[in-house]
């Protein structure tokens, strides 16, 4: 059974596959400091819960893009699974996709697996709109290839910045405001975060399909991507397994 982990700056999603199907998923918050030690008593008490044997992971593949982490998650592959794994953007493992940029060793990983989980679900060319501690919007060609794309600030993180750098607005719980214009400070606050960057989102899509030379298809994944679900004018599909079905593809690539 294939144990995939996608360690974000925020958040580290587990996933089972059983080489049919995705048997059990599970999220966690990226904490650089846990070791391996932690992980395998985590991982073996939601086996437990779920009814799978722990000893059933006999493979594993790890997209990380916190450099901190790697270290503890390989060890856990070694140490409790007894198996090497597969990273990304590691030497011998190949993505099976073409990357069309000037700077391609600078491409987080994360961006390359998205590429590959979108592209083998949804054909024809993508943008890949996925919302985490940043908001990326990756470019996928009709045969799979990575174009390029844009990074922006993801939501939270815009919300941290405002409280923290203004010390009268309070901390707010992002949810899509009643009216515009704001009454109150959470309320001008809520339109602020919510509907600006709802708008930062479908403004940059436009952008990028205005200076695409074919028809797109927009794909929504991530964290914090069910917030703009039925509130985007851009977003076609919300798809949240790309990153974890990039990581099977590579895996199922890359296995001897």
């Amino acid at each position: 059974m294939l144990l995939a982990i996608d360690v974000g700056n925020t958040n580290t999603v587990f996933g089972l596959h059983d080489g049919k199907s995705w048997v059990a998923q599970w999220r966690s918050a990226t904490d650089s400091t846990k070791t391996a030690d932690d992980y395998a008593v985590w991982l073996t008490q939601l086996c437990r819960m779920d009814g799978i044997p722990f000893g059933d992971l006999d493979a594993c593949i790890i997209s990380s893009v916190v450099p901190q982490a790697r270290f503890n998650f390989r060890n856990l592959a070694r140490r409790y699974l007894d198996i090497e794994p597969m990273f990304i953007g590691g030497s011998s493992v190949e993505l099976g996709v073409p990357i069309r940029i000037s700077r391609p060793e600078q491409v987080g990983a994360d961006r390359l697996v998205n590429a590959v989980g979108a592209h083998a679900q949804h054909k024809g060319a993508l943008i890949v709109v996925d919302s985490g501690t940043a908001t990326t919007f990756d470019i996928v060609g009709a045969d799979g290839g990575f174009e390029g794309g844009i990074i922006s600030p993801g939501i939270n993180l815009s919300m941290r910045a405002l409280h923290d750098a203004a010390a009268s607005l309070p901390r707010i719980a992002i949810q899509r405001p009643s009216q515009v214009i704001g009454q109150d400070t959470v309320s001008a606050m809520q339109s602020g975060i919510f509907l600006g960057y709802l708008d930062l989102i479908d403004g940059l899509i436009r952008r990028i399909k205005a200076e695409y030379t074919e028809p797109m298809t927009v794909i929504g994944t991530g964290g914090v991507a069910s917030l703009f679900e039925g509130e985007s004018e851009e977003i076609d599909i919300y798809d949240p397994d790309v990153t974890i079905r990039g990581l099977l593809e590579i895996y199922r690539r890359n296995k001897k």
